[in-house]
């Protein structure tokens, strides 16, 4: 259903599907995935518009400064290392920054301290992971896997027992217990981010595969 088109408001009180090209809203409002053009706000890539929010379906990772990523170590340098961070840019990190050294292929829990004006990211407060498994969803859908207040990714932990280091790039480093269920309930939130009522749907698919797991300390996320 449309809303008023008047003083820029978004067009659908109802969430919907917007695809490339379409109109959000009818003055120029900065939101990822749109971009502006004669005045009007316009959706770059497949995204859900409901009231005033526009939500991107598709996208690359784009550094933020706060934001917890997992990252693979993938060159060493003379001051320091090169971190994959799942994103067309990469991610630094000083020697200064590390108390134990780091080798190539390691996969860390890392922040992004700052961006700079191409994107490039210096980075701290670096964790390594040991002995897990990588699962990467496309980063838009990192949201809809955290849930509110974190209600999604401690559910999926509760019943798996699986730890989960959630990061915005949109890689998740899982391990322990049942992280074969905790990846197929993951990649069905994935397929179904779009739609309402998903968190009732992923609740009894994880009943009807597993049982919860009680006194689990907080899953990690950004």
């Amino acid at each position: 259903m449309m809303s008023e088109e008047n003083n820029g408001e978004i067009f659908m009180s109802e969430k919907r599907l917007v695809i490339p090209g379409e109109k959000v809203a009818d003055e120029p409002i900065r939101m990822d995935g749109c971009y502006i053009e004669n005045n009007a706000t316009y959706a770059s890539v497949v995204s859900m518009a409901q009231d005033d929010k526009v939500v991107p379906l598709k996208g690359k990772y784009l550094p933020i400064s706060g934001d917890y990523v997992v990252g693979i170590v993938s060159e060493e340098r003379f001051s320091g290392f090169t971190i994959d961070i799942n994103s067309p840019y990469e991610g630094q990190i000083s020697s200064r920054e590390l108390r134990d050294p780091l080798r190539v292929e390691d996969v860390v829990f890392v922040k992004i301290a700052f961006a700079d004006e191409v994107n490039n990211a210096a980075l701290t407060d670096l964790r390594r992971l040991y002995g897990g498994e990588i699962l990467e969803i496309e980063p838009v859908k990192v949201p809809r896997v955290i849930g509110r207040n974190m209600s999604m990714v401690s559910m999926i932990r509760d019943y798996t027992g699986t730890d989960i280091f959630v990061g915005k790039n949109g890689r998740l480093y899982l391990k322990g217990n049942n992280s074969a269920l905790a990846i197929e309930a993951i990649l069905k939130i994935c397929r179904e981010a779009h739609t309402t009522g998903l968190t009732d749907r992923i609740k009894n698919f994880l009943e009807s595969q597993a049982q919860p797991r009680e006194n689990q300390t907080e899953p990690q996320q950004s």
